[in-house]
């Protein structure tokens, strides 16, 4: 049924159930399972003062401690993937996360993306998180949202 799964995660406990959920499905159909997470060193460039329009450009290293923690994050869950013997690929993106996920659901064709979303409660429907909304709007791909609350 799905050869190649994208799931996304930020290591949060909303992630972890849609790397739980994107596993059992890869290990149920035998499908690819790509683990990404995006990171991004806007905030690293901010707060040191460069890459802004007509200054000085960003260094190569800017950004690093964003992209070892998004490393980090997609092997921690490449690791409880592989302790319920289901292998994970890991993919950091620089990017925002919708268009990380999106970008690796086209690149890499996949059949399905899952993502975590805690539904939004207290208005007079649900609403979700602006990622999932966002991804559920222009995946190029069949589209699975775990809930999670």
């Amino acid at each position: 049924m799905y050869h190649r799964i994208v799931v996304g995660t930020d290591g949060s406990p909303t992630a972890d159930r849609a790397v739980d959920v994107a596993g059992e499905l890869a290990r149920l159909t035998g499908a690819q399972l790509l683990v990404v997470s995006a990171y991004s060193p806007v905030r690293a460039a901010v707060m040191a003062g460069v890459g802004a329009a007509g200054g000085t450009p960003a260094p190569s290293w800017l950004g690093d401690d964003e992209r070892v923690a998004a490393e980090d994050v997609v092997r921690r869950a490449g690791q409880r993937l592989a302790d319920c013997g289901v292998t994970g690929y890991p993919i950091a993106r620089l990017g925002e996360p919708a268009d990380a996920l999106l970008d690796a659901a086209e690149e890499f064709d996949a059949d399905l993306l899952v993502i975590g979303s805690r539904r939004i409660t207290g208005l007079p429907r649900h609403l979700l998180s602006h990622v999932a909304e966002r991804v559920a709007h222009q995946a190029p791909c069949s589209v699975h949202i775990v809930p999670t609350c």
